[in-house]
């Protein structure tokens, strides 16, 4: 692991007098760089104190838990073990911890520009809307807030967390504080707006100099705009000083959300929604302050789901929510292959519809009851050349085969894979028991390779015949006959979001 700040060390920062949708970035001399620094790691690294320029900073990882670390004591010193994990943390010394992905055993640290690059490509296309169904892929809830409205990645691949402030701050230049009329009810002296005779007759039957009355006020006070004031301020960290003044101006009559509104995040933000869908705005005003809105409430939950309560015995009961962003790496590659997969087949033919982790019972018991279900992570169905209803229902299309049939069924790991016999034999059972489950043509095991120069590889499925000596099987007594399924291990390169190679014979 080193400490570096590459990106800033380049001469790029955010040029406060020339805020706007398509440059954020602009050149400056070296010595007036922002002095943030960013703690690049890799998965699966032990981290231990002297990994960290501030040693509270190793300290204050250890008290708050997170479900990434795991902790380890080793030969007199404790360990952090990063997980399976990708995203940022920051810091209490005002440093970022960046967690990228490992793809194999060769990843070193002069490939961290490549690994950004990818990584924030793999995040830009988690979000962007399957044109064909207008939906997005299923549990994205942690991912869907980066649009495809992103602006291509540059050459220097900043961090992810200057990456997840541009991506912040592209949705906040197209957006203003947005007034509109609000209901206030007061109990006042003089009479204006709307007599409540219910209210006036409970609370002032005392006091008939007072009125109950309810008037529509203009204000900004709305719940949208308080949602991304609060995640702004918990951004302005990542931000240079020359920029926060500008960025706030507009927002400084604000205030963010109270401690009680944060603990019921969720209503609030569906709140803040309904809010902004009735306001009268244009179709492009609206969609950013949707997006905007977005950003803002799931920098929030993670905040503060994923910043634990710790064991600082200074502070036991009030946990500083603090900018964390943790994804996990296996759910994301599965989400973002299955998304790529299905677009390339639906490129080739309109036939084929996808279906993403399709949840079905595989073994009954003898009264019908489930015993075990399955899950693929794609599932492709094809449908018969006279039956390409693009309108008709995932359901009936499921229930439905005798027009098509699923085609490919499709696993989708995040593992290391040197060559095809390290397949483990748990991946090989499972991707058999698919494809024999829905009587796919193919049975696919994807997995991620950087670079072209892996091919798919055809497995070939042994069958051996009862010669009533099973103690000694010989040639004559094996088939090479495979079963319905011609199962494959496709490579998928992260550089460029494909499988490799031609596709795999008899794909039609």
């Amino acid at each position: 692991m080193r400490t570096h700040n590459q990106y800033y060390a380049q001469g790029n920062y955010i040029n406060a007098d020339n805020i706007n949708a398509n440059s954020f970035y602009a050149r400056m001399p070296q010595n007036k760089a922002p002095s943030a620094k960013v703690v690049t790691v890799f998965e699966h690294r032990r981290l231990t104190a002297h990994d960290f320029p501030h040693v509270s900073d190793f300290h204050w990882l250890m008290a708050q838990e997170f479900a990434v670390f795991t902790i380890k004591r080793k030969q007199g010193q404790w360990q952090l073990k990063v997980g399976h994990h990708i995203g940022i943390i920051l810091l209490p010394s005002g440093m970022t911890l960046e967690l990228l992905p490992k793809l194999n055993q060769s990843t070193q640290y002069n490939n961290i520009a490549q690994t950004r690059h990818w990584v924030q490509g793999m995040l830009s296309d988690l979000t962007r809307l399957d044109t064909l169904q207008s939906r997005k892929l299923p549990s994205m809830k942690n991912l869907g807030q980066f649009s495809d409205q992103s602006m291509p990645l540059s050459v220097e691949s900043p961090p992810l967390s200057d990456w997840l402030l541009e991506q912040f701050l592209q949705r906040l230049v197209r957006y203003q504080p947005t007034q509109h009329y609000q209901a206030q009810i007061n109990n006042q002296s003089s009479l204006q707006g709307r007599l409540l005779i219910k209210e006036q007759l409970r609370y002032n039957s005392m006091q008939p100099h007072k009125f109950v009355c309810e008037r529509s006020v203009l204000s900004q006070d709305m719940l949208a705009n308080r949602l991304i004031k609060s995640a702004l301020v918990w951004l302005m960290p990542l931000m240079p000083r020359s920029i926060c003044i500008p960025l706030l101006q507009p927002w400084q009559l604000l205030s963010g959300l109270n401690q009680r509104e944060q603990q019921r995040l969720e209503s609030i933000y569906a709140q803040a929604k309904q809010q902004l869908s009735v306001l009268p705005l244009q179709k492009k005003q609206l969609q950013a302050a949707q997006q905007l809105v977005d950003l803002a409430y799931w920098l929030l939950q993670q905040s503060n789901a994923s910043t634990g309560y710790g064991i600082d015995p200074t502070r036991p009961n009030l946990p500083q929510p603090r900018l964390c962003l943790l994804i996990d790496m296996n759910q994301a590659f599965e989400q973002w292959a299955s998304q790529r997969i299905a677009s390339m087949f639906q490129q080739l033919s309109s036939n084929y519809r996808p279906f993403y982790q399709t949840q079905s019972v595989w073994l009954n018991d003898s009264e019908g009851q489930a015993c075990v279900s399955i899950r693929p992570d794609l599932l492709i169905y094809k449908t018969a050349d006279n039956d390409n209803d693009q309108n008709q229902s995932d359901a009936a299309v499921i229930k439905e085969t005798v027009n098509g049939c699923y085609s490919h069924v499709i696993d989708i790991k995040w593992k290391y894979l040197p060559h095809a016999g390290a397949i483990s034999a748990n991946d090989a059972y499972q991707l058999t028991s698919y494809a024999q489950a829905y009587q796919a043509g193919q049975g696919w095991m994807v997995y991620p390779v950087l670079g072209d120069e892996r091919r798919p590889v055809a497995l070939k499925q042994q069958i051996y015949r009862d010669s009533g000596d099973k103690s000694n099987l010989s040639d004559d007594t094996k088939s090479d006959h495979s079963n319905h399924a011609d199962l494959w291990l496709i490579p998928f390169d992260v550089l460029t979001g494909m499988v490799n190679g031609d596709l795999p014979t008899n794909l039609n």
